[in-house]
């Protein structure tokens, strides 16, 4: 209980956090003085007000809202649970141990054992039998200095490179390397990238398409079609742009510029992508985004970022956080249990890390979560099902 108490801490800051409005200095209330076993609240629902109208009129129209995704019964919450998170596997023993525990999926990291693609018997395809269920199995290949395992995979030309040719070259290239992860069990890949390049920011550099918005999201759509024809789930990532972020997740915070001009310019490729290729998933980054939620939060972890891909984009569906347990934007303020809880909290359908972990604490934390409000009931549904859908054919 201890520990569903600390999490309520960062659950409830980081809510607190992400409905500050837009310009407006951060709440007091931190991650590190919001009191112990204080848990964030739902708003009341609003109540009409009395009509004045007279009984004759005619009523307006209800608007379209989508239904609601119906609740997770208590008593399948924990399976529930274990099919929103998406840890890292470092070998076969590893892989089943945490498939059994009921993950949804698992990522395939640089330092995982080859074995996994290559190793007749205790390989993908030996794991897909051995657990008896469907799940996904993610990679990193997005090409140039980003694609694992290149030595079984193949090496493929870097996202700037791939683009000094047409969009449906780049889709071809995407297709083929489709086709070879599929060969192997891969199921998911996070790619492409659709940040937008040129502000000298080595972590995006060659893995963005292009420096013009436009022009990225559209090479970006191509690569994820030619995935997607080949039976590949494609991830864009990561929203809501890193291209001209004061420096790289992976080793601290990082600040883009005020969210008005990502608006106009970093978050432009997704406009073209998602009706682009609207069979694929996208990531949230670490980013901090000012005025977005209270301009401190990571953007994995805010719930206003979330928001903002599902209403602008109107966006239906999966949502991956960036990996919450390697990258210091996280590590340095929260520890994973808390990433997680938050970032589920927050929006994210899907929470990816790639440090080892006990797999059962984890879902035990994300369940008692749900039991004591940190996640809402609605948005654990919601979750369960865009997990759900991910994995249906498209």
């Amino acid at each position: 209980m201890k520990k569903i108490l600390a999490l309520a801490v960062v659950a409830s800051a980081a809510a607190l956090a992400a409905c500050d409005p837009p310009g407006e200095k951060p709440s007091p209330a931190s991650l590190e003085s919001v009191s112990a076993g204080v848990l964030a609240s739902p708003s009341p629902a609003p109540t009409s007000a009395p009509s004045s109208a007279a009984p004759s009129d005619p009523a307006p129209a209800a608007p379209d809202v989508p239904a609601a995704n119906p609740l997770v019964p208590p008593e399948q919450r924990r399976a529930a649970a274990a099919s929103l998170l998406m840890p890292a596997v470092v070998n076969y023993d590893d892989a089943l141990a945490k498939l059994q525990a009921g993950v949804g999926g698992i990522f395939i990291v640089s330092w995982a054992d080859p074995g996994l693609l290559t190793q007749p018997g205790r390989d993908l395809h030996a794991l897909r039998e051995a657990v008896g269920r469907d799940f996904e199995i993610s990679i990193d290949f997005e090409g140039g200095r980003v694609q694992r395992f290149s030595e079984v995979l193949g090496s493929y030309p870097s996202a700037q490179q791939m683009a000094q040719g047409t969009p449906e070259q780049v889709e071809g290239t995407a297709f083929q390397i489709g086709q070879t992860l599929a060969a192997y069990g891969i199921t998911l890949d996070f790619a492409p990238v659709l940040d937008v390049g040129g502000a000298d920011l080595d972590v995006v550099g060659d893995r963005a398409y292009s420096t013009h918005p436009v022009r990225a999201g559209e090479y970006g759509a191509a690569f994820a079609r030619g995935l997607e024809n080949a039976g590949v789930d494609a991830v864009f990532k990561h929203f809501p742009g890193h291209g001209r972020a004061s420096g790289d997740t992976h080793l601290g915070a990082a600040v883009t510029p005020p969210l008005p001009e990502m608006e106009a310019f970093d978050i432009v490729p997704w406009d073209g992508a998602l009706p682009g290729e609207p069979r694929a998933d996208a990531m949230v980054g670490h980013m901090v985004v000012p005025g977005l939620g209270n301009g401190v939060t990571p953007s994995s972890l805010n719930p206003a970022a979330y928001e903002l891909l599902r209403t602008r984009e109107h966006f239906g569906g999966r949502i991956f956080t960036d990996d919450l347990t390697g990258m210091a934007a996280i590590t340095s303020r929260y520890t994973p249990e808390q990433a997680i809880v938050t970032a589920l909290a927050s929006g994210a359908d899907v929470a990816l890390w790639s440090t080892a972990t006990d797999i059962n604490f984890i879902i035990d934390q994300v369940v008692g979560a749900v039991e004591v409000g940190i996640i809402p009931e609605q948005r654990f549904a919601d979750a369960v099902a865009h997990s759900a859908a991910g994995l249906a054919p498209r």
